[in-house]
């Protein structure tokens, strides 16, 4: 580190040593630089819990090396990136439209050692399976490190990629396959992909849009205007659009494939109009995309009217919607685990009233509720993605809590931070004005909302959901029995709550969703947290995970309100240290 030149203010006559010390640049080293894998209990223990030994043994090199590549490269490149964002090139020098996307090198680089590196690319899946070693739970971890440092980045390498080969291999065209297959060769994030369903006519109303697309021969013609485009640099893009003569409604919706060229190698009609100025995640293109005449292909059965799809579009599309939206908790979660850190880090040298603010109540009440907030978190994000099968409201439910939280912990850790918090020049800034997309992508509280009140009025997606919230707290015999009755209590509490919803006017049952999905995401992180704590106490002979449980509970669960806080235990305060060296290890 270069040394500092001395300034006039450095000789005040009530400057102290003391007081210099406190605003020595070089004492505030956050995150940035740090091995996040090694450096987070959490999550090796997750690791250890879905791995056996041998698989684990396998894959530490893997983890670490991941954990290295985020905390170093990858959040410098992610840093770079919010200063130097993509710029459109529209025409070229002749004035043609060509729409070109030019990302800078800090996105470039990035992109390489991710692509290299990625547990989803066809090289680390065979290395895997050789060992025996399965790759869902390393895949979650992946995701949840590259989280701390760019959400940007996870959209940029997955939105959509599983869907457009998947959708492409099952619909499309031989040689159209065989196009794809080249883009996708190493994997899933190795092409950029983006699906594109929102228009200007209404947001998360799909049933609105306007897109039409016209059969010719084997292929059709898109026309049509989509409002928020991301991975607009992308070269395979899956577009929700109504054939010409359907429905105009829901049934009439269905997915179409464009690549950036024609099948013949020519352009395809596709024109970007501007990118998005965004509050945030500018390492990923957003733009306005105009689609004239562009070549497209039917990612669906075609109606024996053949008029493009079999009227079940857009439910398709929804069910895959599904895994975008564990996506997009994993990147509430990375945000809530790097704000975390940072204010544990910030915190502990910041001093003030004469000690540092780690040691102070009201801090350490803050800290615990982050640690512990941070924790329900992983566990739901883990849970959606492994348990098998997959809980039909699940995702909607996961999304709805932790999307939101990424926001409230990264303005907590600006809060922490002080004015400092609030400056670019710190690492917190970012993450409040990345976190703040989560609850909009694919679908916002209201949407997820709704989808759970259909998997529940059609599905009874309710009674499996219920069954995975007892059988994870079956599963902590001898944990907390004060705990487990009373996230048991409120299991049972929460069925007949469910039942009355069912009964209710339907006007009155749609504006009480809101309170019921959260009574829902509150009961299933607590038991979660139960399953987890259970875990720990019979592998490794710990309870610290019981009395993350028991907190959480205590907070979301009882009826006692804010004032019940004053008679409570102080765990929070008692056990603090161990609820913090258990969240960060350095």
């Amino acid at each position: 580190m270069r040394p500092y030149l001395e300034e006039p203010a450095d000789r005040l006559p009530f400057g102290t040593p003391d007081k210099a010390r406190r605003y020595a640049t070089e004492r505030y080293q956050g995150a940035a630089g740090l091995n996040w894998y090694t450096a987070d209990p959490t999550l090796r223990n997750l690791m250890r819990r879905h791995l056996s030994a041998e698989q684990l043994t396998w894959a530490t090199p893997y983890l670490e090396r991941a954990g290295a590549l985020m905390g170093g490269t990858i959040e410098d490149c992610a840093a770079r990136t919010d200063r130097d964002p993509p710029r459109l090139e529209r025409y070229d020098r002749w004035g043609r439209d060509v729409s070109e996307v030019v990302m800078p090198e800090s996105f470039h680089t990035a992109r390489r050692e991710l692509v290299a590196e990625s547990f989803g690319n066809p090289a680390f899946a065979k290395a895997a399976a050789e060992a025996g070693v399965d790759t869902a739970p390393l895949n979650v971890a992946w995701n949840h490190l590259l989280c701390q440092a760019d959400i940007g980045m996870l959209c940029a390498l997955g939105t959509g990629g599983d869907m457009v080969v998947s959708l492409t291999e099952q619909f499309a065209p031989a040689d159209v396959k065989a196009r794809v297959r080249e883009i996708f060769a190493d994997g899933p994030s190795s092409g950029e992909a983006a699906q594109m369903l929102t228009e200007r006519s209404g947001g998360s109303d799909l049933g609105a849009l306007e897109t039409t697309a016209t059969r010719d021969g084997d292929a059709w013609r898109l026309n049509g205007f989509k409002w928020f485009a991301s991975n607009a640099n992308g070269s395979a893009f899956v577009v929700l659009a109504k054939a010409e003569g359907g429905a105009d409604g829901v049934r009439g919706i269905a997915p179409y494939l464009v690549l950036w060229e024609r099948r013949d190698g020519g352009r395809n009609g596709v024109r970007i109009r501007r990118l998005k100025d965004k509050l945030g995640t500018r390492s990923v293109a957003s733009a306005e995309i105009e689609f004239t005449d562009a070549e497209a292909f039917l990612l669906a059965p075609a109606s024996s009217a053949g008029e493009g799809g079999d009227g079940k579009g857009l439910a398709r599309m929804m069910e895959l919607t599904n895994g975008a939206r564990l996506g997009i908790a994993s990147m509430g979660l990375g945000i809530a685990r790097r704000a975390l850190v940072e204010s544990l880090l910030y915190t502990r040298t910041r001093e003030a009233f004469g000690r540092p603010l780690y040691d102070q109540p009201l801090m350490r009440r803050k800290l615990a509720e982050l640690i512990v907030e941070t924790e329900a978190a992983q566990v739901l994000v883990f849970d959606g993605y492994l348990d098998r099968p997959r809980l039909r409201i699940g995702a909607a439910l996961v999304k709805l809590r932790t999307a939101r939280l990424g926001v409230t912990a990264a303005s907590d850790a600006i809060e922490i931070h002080g004015g400092n918090g609030y400056i670019e020049q710190w690492p917190v800034a970012r993450l409040l004005r990345d976190a703040q997309v989560n609850p909009i992508w694919e679908g916002g509280d209201n949407i997820l909302c709704l989808d759970v009140r259909r998997g529940i009025l059609r599905e009874e997606a309710h009674l499996p959901f219920l069954d995975r919230l007892r059988r994870a707290v079956n599963g902590a015999p001898d944990v907390d029995e004060a705990t487990a009755s009373l996230v048991s209590g409120r299991i049972e509490r929460l069925a007949e709550a469910l039942e009355r919803w069912r009964g209710l006017d339907a006007e009155v049952a749609e504006a009480r969703l809101f309170p019921l999905a959260q009574a829902m995401a509150d009961t299933y992180a607590a038991a979660l947290l139960l399953e987890q704590a259970g875990w720990e106490r019979a592998e490794l002979g710990t309870r610290r995970k019981a009395l993350v449980a028991r907190l959480y509970a205590r907070a979301h669960l009882t009826d006692a309100g804010p004032l019940g806080a004053i008679d409570a235990p102080a765990e929070d305060l008692d056990a603090f240290p161990t609820l913090a060296e258990g969240a960060l290890s350095l």
